[in-house]
């Protein structure tokens, strides 16, 4: 028997991003208000990220303890920020919360080598062939409190997903029954990845981060069989 008193493992879970593009207390009360009230039961108790990268320049101080409060106000909790603006750093230290690096997120951002690294690269390193992953197929329902995540390539579900369930891919998910609880593709970044189900009764569906909840799908295709894709930062359903 171990007398190990812990274990650090990675996890992934679903995690709410709060993009901040500008803060004044009433207007951010308002619409946070507006936005739990569409889906109260999704939001209680979920963590968020505060993501400061998309921020007006204009706005140079923000009061993160009363924007942290009004957050736990409304049943959200707060556990990091994200931000490289290194004039908010110090206000963002003294919350005590964590700074989050690109990594910790689950994104990716690739930049093209230069041409002269390019071909320094290929001179060197022979040629491989990529093997495509296979995908995951679940062939049992997906109870409510499961989550099933499968890393690299698309998820396959053959039934159904039922109400507080969540099944994740970095890829398309597919899903050949009623989906009532959460889909998450592409959440390593794919803006290509898409939903498919049999029967539209989803709590939340996203795609790379952006997501709707059951309030919008409701008046979509609703129980019908739909494919969910991104296009310009929108998420379309559409009846198949």
């Amino acid at each position: 028997m171990t007398d190990a008193c812990f274990q650090l493992k990675g996890s992934v879970f679903t995690t709410i991003i709060l993009e901040l593009y500008q803060y004044s207390r009433e207007s951010f009360t308002q619409q946070l208000k507006d936005k739990i009230n569409q889906a109260p039961g999704f939001f209680h108790q979920s963590p968020v990220v505060i993501s400061l990268e998309k921020i007006n320049d204009n706005v140079t101080e923000v009061d993160f303890d009363e924007l942290l409060d009004i957050s736990r106000q409304f049943g959200l909790q707060p556990m990091a920020f994200k931000c490289t603006k290194s004039h908010f750093k110090s206000a963002i230290n003294a919350t005590s919360l964590a700074l989050l690096s690109d990594s910790a997120l689950r994104t990716t951002s690739r930049k093209p080598l230069p041409e002269s690294s390019t071909l320094q690269a290929s001179s060197s390193m022979e040629e491989k062939k990529l093997v495509p992953r296979k995908s995951k197929i679940v062939t049992r329902p997906v109870r409510s409190g499961q989550q099933v995540y499968y890393e690299g390539a698309d998820l396959i579900i053959l039934s159904q997903v039922s109400e507080g369930a969540e099944v994740l891919a970095d890829g398309n998910i597919h899903i050949y029954g009623a989906l009532r609880g959460r889909a998450l593709a592409g959440i390593n970044g794919d803006t290509s990845a898409r939903v498919f189900c049999q029967k539209l009764e989803a709590e939340l569906i996203s795609i790379a981060g952006n997501f709707i909840l059951s309030d919008f799908m409701r008046t979509q295709a609703w129980q019908q069989a739909v494919q969910v894709y991104l296009d310009e930062h929108i998420l379309h359903v559409a009846a198949v």
